[in-house]
């Protein structure tokens, strides 16, 4: 069964959210490298590659279902910040919005009796509650450190994921 045309416009635009998602964190990942933190950029790096999976992820299930991927514009990101713990809340904001439109493509698919869309986005839904916390819990600790214990911070971030 094909989408209807509101759901596949609303994939779209979670698709373009994903990528936009991506050029944020890979903009932090290039501060990070910039500034010598490299545990930081790894760290960035790996969620940059990780919500271009979710584009690709997203787009190939629109194809599986006979739907019509658009790729739309990315506007520019950001590029300068102040301090990690800016860049810490920012991607912490951030992945609040897409939880949060992630929660509006379900309904969506509810609404449209899409079960099969229902059931794929629901491990999106799952996965924001752990990058909402993740994001949460370094919000947390940047502000605990004040500054002080950023290298070590660098340091753990460089043997995650």
């Amino acid at each position: 069964m094909k989408f209807t045309e509101k759901m596949q416009s609303a994939i779209n635009e979670q698709i373009a959210l994903e990528m936009l998602s991506a050029n944020i964190y890979l903009s932090m990942s290039a501060h990070y490298a910039s500034a010598g933190l490299d545990g930081f950029a790894h760290w960035y790096y790996v969620q940059y590659r990780e919500e271009l999976g979710h584009a690709e992820d997203m787009m190939k299930y629109s194809i599986e279902r006979g739907g019509k991927v658009r790729i739309q514009a990315v506007p520019a990101v950001e590029t300068d910040f102040a301090s990690a713990l800016e860049i810490a809340e920012k991607a912490y904001a951030h992945e609040c919005l897409v939880s949060s439109k992630i929660e509006e493509l379900v309904r969506l698919a509810a609404a449209e009796q899409d079960l099969a869309s229902q059931d794929f986005f629901m491990k999106y839904i799952r996965e924001q509650v752990e990058e909402e916390a993740t994001a949460s819990n370094l919000v947390d600790r940047l502000r605990l450190a004040q500054g002080a214990a950023l290298l070590f911070l660098d340091k753990e971030l460089a043997e995650r994921k």
